[in-house]
């Protein structure tokens, strides 16, 4: 068995990724894949300011981070060009075997510039695979672990270039509540001279 062969399966052989990666379930579960691999120093979801904002982002899409269930104001700095992919409000399982449990009584909403924006029920059916930073915000350890992610999200085309606002708000309907504020710079593109 090669080594690209063992290192895109996970646990018992499932595939690391059974999702089109730019489909909603691969986003989602890309994202979750990208706060596990924050060890707990530059955990997104804790992050107090947006100073770690940047951090293993993807070239196709930008991550934003919730919390915890606090609420917190954070900065960041946004190349143009990229859409925005975030949670208002989810929960991950794991070790999963199967669907995610939904949250019944969920609620969020989303705001951009001021301008109510929709959000998206995403979830994903079947596990993916989790392998992050050890104490990583997810799983907690370095350890393969198939994982499954259900929550109100979104995937925002774009912003042009300048200063922006994004405000969600979002909990579970049992206590738990979301609320976090951005102040995005969306960079323009570098002319190569």
């Amino acid at each position: 068995m090669s080594f690209w062969f063992r290192k895109s399966q996970g646990p018992e052989g499932m595939p690391t990724m059974p999702y089109d990666p730019s489909s909603p379930e691969g986003l989602a579960a890309r994202w979750v894949q990208w706060v596990a691999a924050a060890g707990p120093l530059a955990n997104p979801v804790e992050d107090e300011d947006g100073r770690h904002a940047a951090k293993n982002q993807p070239d196709d899409v930008w991550f934003l981070a919730g919390t915890s269930g606090r609420q917190l104001q954070r900065r960041c700095t946004v190349p143009a060009g990229r859409d925005l992919f975030l949670p208002i409000v989810n929960t991950w399982e794991y070790p999963a075997s199967g669907p995610p449990s939904a949250l019944d009584r969920a609620f969020g909403r989303l705001e951009v510039d001021g301008e109510k924006v929709e959000i998206d029920v995403i979830a994903t059916p079947r596990p993916f695979v989790v392998a992050g930073a050890r104490l990583n915000g997810v799983t907690a350890r370095k350890r393969p672990v198939p994982t499954t992610v259900w929550g109100l999200w979104k995937r925002l085309p774009a912003l042009d270039p300048g200063t922006h606002t994004l405000h969600a708000v979002g909990g579970d309907g049992y206590g738990f509540t979301v609320d976090i504020g951005y102040s995005l710079t969306v960079e323009p593109a570098q002319s190569v001279t």
